[in-house]
């Protein structure tokens, strides 16, 4: 059992909790709230911390839990498609505004569909809800759900073929 120092032992692990949590939620704002949160519970915990094998793999847990529990909470609410995300993935600013310029292409074809399959398409591809969750939630059968993401996804790709072959 070591002597736990927080400010040298687990204010250094703000960064790697932070990409936990962003990857999860794909949020900024929530993923820095889960950060402060965890760092509050770290410290509430501080006293038992010595006890803990991994307190890097604690902390994680910790913020792993927060970041899964604060995206369940939004999974019946619509969640907007970010260009924040895609735009830290691309790596050029030619990139960056392809990527933003598809992300507004799908943001007004999803807005085309009727409501279930809109509905259908952000609960499983924007949330990664599975096809059980989605019945559930929204009160269908399994087999509707993929009826409806089909459709959806069939719509959108071929609203994309469309541009893509003819331009805007």
């Amino acid at each position: 059992m070591q002597e736990i120092n927080f400010h040298d032992d687990v204010l250094p692990l703000k960064d790697k909790l932070f990409r936990v949590a962003f990857r999860i939620t794909f949020q900024r704002e929530e993923a820095e709230d889960i950060v402060q949160e965890t760092l509050i519970r770290a410290w509430n915990r501080r006293k038992e911390l010595s006890d803990v094998k991994s307190l890097e793999a604690f902390c994680i847990t910790i913020a792993k839990n927060l970041a899964l529990d604060a995206r369940e909470k939004k999974s019946t609410q619509h969640v907007e498609l970010s260009t924040e995300h895609d735009q830290a993935i691309a790596s050029t600013p030619y990139d960056q505004l392809v990527e933003s310029e598809r992300m507004e292409l799908l943001r007004k074809f999803l807005s085309q569909l009727p409501d279930n399959q809109r509905d259908v398409f952000y609960l499983r591809d924007v949330e990664g809800k599975s096809y059980q969750e989605i019945a559930e939630t929204l009160q269908l059968s399994e087999e509707q759900v993929k009826v409806y993401l089909f459709r959806a996804r069939q719509k959108i790709r071929l609203q994309f073929i469309k541009t893509d072959g003819y331009g805007l």
